[in-house]
């Protein structure tokens, strides 16, 4: 007979990895390619095909081929709940701290009000945002790393381009 705690335990084992975390919160909205994943994610298919498997394996993940192309979705979208209940707790408990990536600091309106990403174009919020820079006095947030990297490389090809 199963026990609900070791179900619960389960679930947070697949989730206690940052790059799931990162493609979870990455497909919140939309579903996205494999090869999207890859670009935002900075990471290479090898270790991305690895992680969509575990999800995949446990049923936190739908997918669609249209071609040559896998396209991830949630498969729960309570999983999103959880997630940002967990990322709420984290907001109070390191509030005020300026060392940690993605913590949102700020008041309500600023948390979650929405941005485009300048790299992918994603809707993102403080709230939902994998990581923030400040550049020429203005804050970017983007959607997960990989969209980061690219715009710290080369900021002014991405500013006033896609920026909305």
């Amino acid at each position: 007979m199963l026990n609900i705690f070791d179900l619960h335990a389960d679930i947070f084992k697949v989730l206690a990895n940052p790059k799931r975390l990162e493609i979870i919160h990455l497909i919140r909205d939309r579903e996205l390619s494999v090869s999207e994943l890859e670009e935002m994610l900075d990471m290479r298919q090898a270790n991305l095909s690895q992680h969509l498997m575990v999800l995949r394996e446990n049923n936190l993940v739908k997918t669609r081929r249209d071609g040559q192309h896998i396209y991830y979705s949630l498969a729960y979208e309570n999983i999103l709940k959880a997630s940002d209940l967990v990322r709420e707790v984290l907001q109070e408990r390191f509030k005020g701290q300026k060392n940690i990536i993605g913590l949102a600091d700020g008041s309500i309106e600023d948390y979650l009000k929405e941005f485009k990403d300048p790299i992918c174009g994603m809707m993102v919020s403080a709230k939902t945002a994998a990581d923030s820079v400040r550049y020429e006095e203005k804050d970017y947030y983007f959607c997960a790393r990989g969209c980061k990297m690219r715009f710290i490389g080369d900021p002014e090809r991405y500013i006033g381009e896609k920026v909305g």
